[in-house]
């Protein structure tokens, strides 16, 4: 038999109250919205609900109206994980590709975003309340228990003028440098990867970050990649030769009690 598609399975939320075994959780506004209108929670579901503070917790739906849902948390089903300490320096794109990098960068696991203000930007903010939202949902997908942080948008001069000594930064130079995976596999310890802006960055950026103390430039292949490609290749590859992938999956996975009422 074809098993029926979507699978009724319980939603995920982050909310922002701290979550305790025995606590009342009510949830309103959109996310309200969400698990009465688009999930069709009733009485008796589940929903697991992470704070991004003590994890994952299975809630059971103790009341439901149009406007909220009550629910009863019964147990931890995981403690917030501890995802590996790699950032994403993101030189800021239009708006429907960055959005896709935040989304895709939050799926594969890293720690912290930080946008990048470079001289061919082609925009030079970013809403932070859209970028976060963008994130949670992300989050709630992939089921992370714990949020990646985001910087402040930072001009490139202030990124490298502050930079930590202890972190090796990959920077991904379309002219070329070590081969990403080898340089991936060469240098342990905490890590970045900066991803330029539509064009790349220019011939001064592009020396000023070269001769960094941090830097390593790196080649992701004989292909000239957009920013928002070079930054999923990019991550996707660190985290498939030096992140958590090579790690037992079964952590990470939803918890079984994850099913709605039978």
């Amino acid at each position: 038999m074809t098993p029926a598609w979507p699978p009724k399975s319980a939603p995920r939320l982050f909310v922002e109250s701290g979550l305790a075994e025995g606590a009342s959780v009510v949830i309103e506004g959109p996310q309200a919205h969400y698990l009465v209108r688009v999930m069709r929670v009733a009485t008796g579901d589940t929903v697991m609900l992470c704070d991004d503070v003590t994890g994952e917790w299975l809630g059971r739906v103790v009341s439901v109206d149009k406007r909220s849902v009550a629910l009863a948390l019964e147990v931890r089903t995981r403690p917030r994980e501890t995802v590996p300490d790699l950032w994403l320096c993101a030189a800021l794109l239009k708006k429907a590709a960055y959005d896709m990098v935040l989304e895709k960068a939050c799926e594969l696991g890293v720690a912290r975003i930080v946008p990048v203000i470079a001289h061919r930007c082609v925009a030079d903010k970013l809403n932070p309340e859209r970028a976060s939202a963008i994130l949670t949902e992300a989050a709630e997908q992939c089921a992370r228990t714990a949020l990646p942080a985001l910087g402040e948008v930072l001009k490139l001069d202030a990124l490298l003028a502050e930079w930590p000594a202890d972190r090796t930064l990959f920077f991904a130079d379309e002219n070329g440098g070590v081969p990403a995976a080898q340089a991936f596999t060469a240098h342990n310890g905490p890590a970045a990867i900066l991803i330029g802006p539509e064009g790349g960055f220019d011939d001064g950026e592009r020396a000023h970050i070269r001769a960094h103390a941090c830097a390593v430039p790196i080649g992701l292949g004989p292909r000239i990649l957009r920013g928002e490609t070079a930054a999923i290749a990019a991550l996707a590859l660190w985290m498939g030769l030096a992140g958590d992938w090579p790690c037992e999956p079964s952590s990470a996975r939803p918890h079984k009690a994850v099913t709605a009422r039978s």
